[in-house]
């Protein structure tokens, strides 16, 4: 991202939810972003993304510029890039795991065996499973899985842990830690919890639109040795 803003406007309103933004992230990379609710984490996540693009800068992505594809540019890129996780895992509840995974899959080329990514994240036993007849960690875990089974180069995870209890929390980002170890995946996590910071290769600090504060971490804490 160079510079990059993000004006929106209701009527005769402006609101200002990102400030001149410039960040690099690298492949491989393990990325986790914090600040409170408000302070442009959720904007940013989506410009990274594609679903949303700036109104000032420019954001590169393995030369193009997201800000200048069309539409149906930005939909490719969103279906082989990205693979996005969510607070409230957004699975389709007449699919099984299985069938959740998979559906993923159909919308690219190069994706990931349904039934090892399933293994990667626990879940081999539970995937006849629907939705209603797992766990809060289990559905998370299925959503992980439905996102890496595309075998995207990044991972956007929006307050992944913030709809579960603490240790089933951990266990997720011990999770996504593996992942991005095992396969490569550069990983994005925006938290509102300080915690979480510690175990990325990189925090960065979130507050009224800015990154105010940016830290490399030489020794990232593993995910069970985090503490809130």
């Amino acid at each position: 991202m160079e510079n990059a803003g993000k004006i929106y406007r209701q009527g005769d309103l402006e609101v200002e939810a990102l400030r001149d933004i410039s960040l690099e992230v690298c492949a491989g990379e393990f990325i986790v972003i914090v600040g409170p609710s408000g302070s442009g984490k959720s904007t940013l996540l989506n410009i990274l993304g594609g679903m949303d693009v700036p109104t000032t800068g420019r954001v590169i992505y393995s030369g193009r510029d997201l800000a200048a594809l069309s539409e149906s540019e930005l939909t490719a890129y969103r279906r082989s890039e990205i693979g996005f996780v969510f607070q409230l895992y957004n699975l389709m509840s007449a699919l099984t795991a299985w069938e959740n995974v998979q559906l993923a899959t159909e919308l690219v080329s190069g994706a990931l065996d349904v039934d090892e990514v399933l293994q990667k994240v626990g879940l081999h036993e539970r995937k006849r499973h629907f939705p209603s007849q797992m766990s809060g960690g289990e559905q998370q875990r299925v959503a992980i899985a439905r996102a890496l089974a595309k075998n995207p180069g990044v991972l956007l995870c929006d307050e992944p842990t913030g709809a579960l209890d603490y240790e089933t929390g951990i266990r997720i980002l011990g999770l996504l830690r593996d992942l991005n170890n095992d396969y490569g995946t550069t990983v994005v996590i925006i938290t509102h919890n300080i915690a979480v910071a510690d175990m990325g290769d990189r925090m960065l600090r979130m507050r009224s639109g800015r990154i105010v504060e940016a830290r490399e971490n030489a020794d990232p804490l593993p995910a069970e040795r985090i503490v809130w």
